[in-house]
Formats: C-alpha cells, structure tokens, sequence
C-alpha cells in the first residue's frame, strides 16, 4: 500500500503546490498525509490527491485558508455537489473576464479618451457572480461555527470588518509586550481569555477546543505566523500557541 503513494516532493511535482505549501497544510489541519513513514515522511493516497484538488479549486475562487477548514471539516460536506457548484463560479468568472477582455480591446480600437465617453459601468458589476458565490458559502459551510460566523458578518461594511482585524492584532501587539513572560504567568492567561472573548463576542463562539486549534495555527507558520509575528514580533506566535495550551488545559 505505502508502496503506491506519492511522497511529499513528487505529490508538490504534480500538483504545482510546493512542499512547504503542503507541509504547511499539513499543520493547519487542513490538509493531512495519508501516512507518515517511522522517518517522518509524508505520503499521499489517490484520496488524499482528490482533497488537495478540491481545496486547489477553492483557492482558485479565492477562498481563503480558514473559510476552506471549516467547509472542507464539515461532517456533512458534500464534494461531488461542492464540485458542480465550483464549475459554474468559474464559469460565471470566465464570462466576467471575457466581457472585461472585450471592453478593454474595445477602448484600446477606438482610444483611450474612448473610455470618457462610456457612461455605461455595467461590465464591472460582479454582484451575480458575488450572490452566487455567498449562497454556494452557506450550503457549503455547513459547520455551527461556519453559520454563526457568516450571520454575524452580515452588513457590516469593510470599515467595519477593518477595524475588528485592527482590535484583533491588538492582542498580539499586547502578547509580544508579553512574550519574555512564563505563559502561564496570570497576566498573559487572562489575555488568553480576552482573546477568546473578543472571537465569540464578533465572530463565533470560540470554545476551549476551538481555540486550542487556532493556537497551533497561528504557530504553524505561513501567513498566520508571519502576521502575528509582524504585530508583537519575532516569537510573538509561538508565545501565543504555548499560552493557548496552557489555557486549555486549565
């Protein structure tokens, strides 16, 4: 059986995804090896392939990491109807870029003072595309945490949503003000409490376990670490996923 699956590195060959790319899926939880040689080496089944070109479909979507967990854990995921819903998103991109390719081929013909006179901004309207993507997000999120999550967000304006990520960050500017601290020192611990208080409070209700995983995401590395990082420092991330362990296990 070992015998036929791909190892991390030619797994990265044919699916043009890096090997840090799927290491890094790996720790997230998003994406997990079929098994693990006794020398720690990654290996991938034909399942394990069909998952890593579901999720390679989302990315091409636009989905981001976190949004694609919480689809892709839900027990009730459904993949062959996901699918058929990702190929008329596409679809639905495709015309929009087709008609975008149209009106810039256009303006480049007739010039560009062309484009002065074209009062018509239609072409740029992507709200049916947009419509189509949020009702394929509600069926595909199927998770409790997914639903409550997208209920909360709704109507809140991109102001809005920036300003909660700036709060959000605030916290990790406080860890790294903390991080030559034991974490399980009472100041840090009860940071680790306002921390998932700020998440149930605008986001979604953040249990013990919930948070557990966000903390080993936030140190897996990739985008997560390097943010959290940027905001309290180098360290700064690790800190995080070490409080959060104590913090559980309270």
């Amino acid at each position: 059986m070992i015998n036929d699956m791909l190892t991390v590195h030619e797994a990265a060959e044919i699916s043009g995804i890096s090997v840090r790319t799927l290491q890094y899926y790996d720790k997230i939880g998003l994406l997990a090896p079929a098994a693990v040689t006794d020398a720690g080496y990654r290996l991938y089944d034909d399942e394990t392939l069909r998952k890593l070109r579901q999720i390679m479909l989302f990315r091409e979507l636009e989905f981001p990491l976190k949004e694609i967990m919480l689809i892709m854990n839900d027990e009730d995921f459904d993949a062959r109807k996901a699918l058929t819903q990702q190929i008329e998103l596409l679809k639905m991109r495709r015309e929009h870029l087709d008609e975008l390719i149209a009106y810039a081929e256009d303006i480049r013909k007739r010039g560009v003072e062309h484009i002065m006179t074209k009062k018509d901004f239609s072409v740029f309207d992507k709200s049916k595309l947009e419509e189509y993507a949020k009702r394929a997000r509600e069926q595909w999120g199927g998770t409790a945490e997914y639903k409550e999550s997208e209920e909360r967000c709704k109507g809140r304006t991109e102001q809005t949503e920036g300003r909660l990520a700036e709060k959000m960050m605030e916290h990790f500017v406080r860890f790294g003000s903390l991080k030559d601290r034991d974490p399980a020192d009472r100041e840090v611990q009860d940071l680790v409490g306002e921390l998932q208080s700020f998440i149930t409070a605008h986001y979604y209700t953040c249990t013990d376990e919930i948070l557990a995983g966000l903390g080993k995401m936030y140190a897996s590395g990739g985008e997560f670490t390097e943010n959290i990082d940027a905001a309290g420092g180098s360290g700064t991330a690790a800190f995080v996923c070490r409080a959060v362990e104590i913090f559980c296990k309270l």
